[in-house]
C-alpha cells in the first residue's frame, strides 16, 4: 500500500475560502462528438460571461503556492483534456491572443496520432508562460480495470515519455474518465502534486489535492443559462467524506456520508441528487449532528455513479459532487 499525502497537506477547518472553480473542455467545433465538443462561438460566450461576472482566471502555478491558503477571491481555472487537434487549431489561437491561463492534459500514447496534437505543438504551447501541461496517463484507458502492475506500468510509461520530450514530468494529473480507486489515488500522490477528476464542485482549502473537482462542459451541458449558474457557484466545504475509496466493487451501493463543520450555516438547506439505478432523482438523506447520510435506492448500474449536492447559503449557491467508479464484471 502506498502512502497518500492528502491528509498531511489538508488540515481540516472551516474557512471563508471563496474557491477555485475549474472547467473541463475537450473538443472544439467537432460536431459529431456532442458529449465532448463545444462550439467555438459558445466557448467565446463562456469567456465573456466569466468576465462580465467580474471573475478572473486562475493561474495554475499558484496552486503550488497557495492551495493551503484561503482564497479571498473566487477565480476560474480552465482545463483542456486529451490534446485534440481541434483544440490546437480552433481554441488555442484565441486563448493565446487573450493570454488566458489553462492546463492541457495529455495522454502520451495518443500524441502525434490522427486527430491529436504533436509534441512540436505541445512544446509550442508550453513556451507560453500562462500554459501548463498535465499528465493524463499513457493509454487513456479505464485504469480501474487494470491490475496494479499494468496500472503502474501505464503511469510510469507516461512519466518517462514526458521526461524524454519535455525534460520533466508535470505536477498536474487528470484521471481518465475521472475514474480512480484509493490504490490508484495513492500511487498518483507519490508521483504528482495535484490530480483532477470529473466530479463537479469548487476547489477549496479542505478539498483533497488528489480529488480536485471540475465541471465538465460540452454541447449537452454547455448552454449559456446553465453556464451562468455554474460560474456563480461557491465551495460547499466538508470535514470528512466516506468512503474514501471511490471504487465500488461488492459494496454496491456503498455506504455514504459527509460530515460538515459546526460553523457552517444553513447546512440543513442542502439538497442532493444521485443517479443510482441509472435515474437521476432526489436522494434519500438523513441528517444528524452535522453528518449527512445518503440511503441509496438501489445499485449503481452504469460504470460511473454520481452524487451532486447544493445549498443556498444566504443567497450564495454552494455545490459539491462525487463520482464513484463501479467494477465491471
Amino acid at each position: 500500500m502506498f502512502s497518500c499525502k492528502a491528509d498531511e497537506n489538508n488540515i481540516k477547518y472551516y474557512s471563508p475560502d471563496m474557491g477555485i472553480l475549474s472547467l473541463m473542455y475537450h473538443r472544439f467545433d467537432e460536431n459529431k462528438y456532442p458529449s465532448t465538443n463545444i462550439q467555438m462561438d459558445i466557448f467565446k460566450e463562456h469567456i465573456s460571461i466569466i468576465r462580465q461576472s467580474n471573475l478572473k482566471f486562475y493561474d495554475p502555478k499558484n496552486l503550488e503556492n497557495n492551495f493551503s491558503t484561503i482564497k479571498k477571491e473566487k477565480k476560474i481555472l480552465l482545463t483542456i483534456d486529451d490534446a485534440f487537434t481541434s483544440f490546437y487549431k480552433v481554441a488555442w489561437p484565441y486563448l493565446k491572443q487573450e493570454k488566458i491561463p489553462f492546463i492541457l492534459f495529455v495522454s502520451t500514447q495518443s500524441i502525434g496520432k490522427y486527430g491529436y496534437m504533436t509534441w512540436e505543438q505541445i512544446k509550442e504551447l508550453e513556451q507560453e508562460p500562462f500554459v501548463y501541461i498535465g499528465n493524463h496517463a499513457h493509454s487513456h484507458d479505464y485504469l480501474v480495470d487494470f491490475n496494479k502492475e499494468d496500472f503502474m506500468k501505464d503511469i510510469n510509461s507516461s512519466t518517462s515519455i514526458f521526461n524524454k520530450n519535455l525534460g520533466y514530468n508535470p505536477i498536474f494529473f487528470s484521471y481518465p474518465f475521472g475514474e480512480y480507486s484509493l490504490e490508484i489515488k495513492e500511487y498518483i500522490s507519490k508521483n504528482f502534486k495535484y490530480a483532477f477528476g470529473q466530479h463537479s464542485g469548487v476547489i477549496d482549502y479542505n478539498k483533497d489535492p488528489f480529488e480536485l473537482p471540475r465541471f465538465p462542459i460540452n454541447e449537452k451541458y454547455g448552454d449559456l443559462d446553465r453556464f451562468k449558474f455554474l460560474v456563480n457557484l461557491y465551495p460547499l466545504q466538508y470535514k470528512n467524506l466516506y468512503p474514501e475509496d471511490k471504487y465500488v466493487t461488492d459494496n454496491n451501493p456503498p455506504e455514504f456520508y459527509v460530515e460538515f463543520f459546526d460553523e457552517q450555516k444553513n447546512i440543513n438547506n442542502i439538497n442532493c441528487f444521485s443517479d443510482e439505478g441509472n435515474e437521476w432523482k432526489q436522494s434519500n438523506i438523513d441528517f444528524n449532528e452535522n453528518k449527512l447520510r445518503i440511503n441509496f435506492r438501489e445499485k449503481f448500474l452504469f460504470r460511473r455513479g454520481r452524487i451532486n449536492c447544493s445549498l443556498n447559503d444566504d443567497g450564495l449557491w454552494r455545490w459539491f459532487g462525487v463520482q464513484f467508479s463501479v467494477e465491471q464484471n
